[in-house]
């Protein structure tokens, strides 16, 4: 399938920034600068939807923890949604090839969207709030630029987007530690508001 490039780079991109993915490839379709992007992706209000979804992740995502439990919210959202558009950009009409193309862009997103997630929660055991920033701003750009880079040259990008999921891959493995590190406080808290809470309401003097 030559639109399998595509369907690749943007489930890969999917899984770190749906709303991105979907607005880029909506407003490419339609300024015309590619003919690949289906028309239900140019739609006015699939535009103006993505667009404010896109601005609520930029700001939920640079903030710490509240990240990651934007990340746990779209642990479902963002691999359905690279499945929806893989499809769609594989013409969508529900036979044996757009089927196979939204299994590789749904797959593909949601092992992007757990290293994503991984990393988060491997920078929130961080005490300050600016690597935060810094990593959420190189994700949105890299995701541009990607699927930028992928309206002309396909082929490549794709090899790119996957060269840089298996290095996300890996690095989680380093990240093991650290991440464990995350859950357990976040265990902790969980139980802290939980014992505030039980004594709030015990019997009063």
């Amino acid at each position: 399938m030559s639109v399998l490039p595509l369907v690749f780079t943007s489930g890969w991109a999917s899984g770190i920034n749906t709303y991105a993915v979907v607005l880029l490839l909506g407003v490419f379709g339609a300024t015309g600068l590619t003919d690949e992007v289906p028309e239900s992706l140019q739609r006015t209000d699939v535009l103006v939807v993505a667009g404010v979804l896109f601005l609520c992740e930029a700001v939920a995502d640079k903030i710490p923890y509240v990240d990651s439990a934007w990340d746990s919210v779209h642990t479902v959202i963002r691999p359905v949604a690279g499945a929806v558009v893989a499809a769609l950009l594989a013409g969508g009409s529900g036979s044996l090839p757009e089927l196979a193309a939204g299994a590789v862009g749904g797959s593909t997103a949601l092992l992007s969207h757990l290293v994503k997630a991984g990393t988060r929660m491997a920078v929130n055991t961080s005490p300050e709030p600016f690597s935060n920033i810094g990593v959420s701003v190189a994700e949105d750009l890299g995701v541009a630029g990607i699927i930028t880079f992928a309206m002309f040259h396909p082929l490549a990008a794709a090899v790119i987007a996957g060269t840089l999921l298996l290095l996300g891959l890996v690095t989680l493995v380093f990240l093991a530690s650290r991440i464990r590190r995350f859950l357990r406080r976040r265990a902790q808290r969980r139980e802290e508001r939980r014992m505030a809470g039980a004594g709030g309401h015990g019997p009063g003097g």
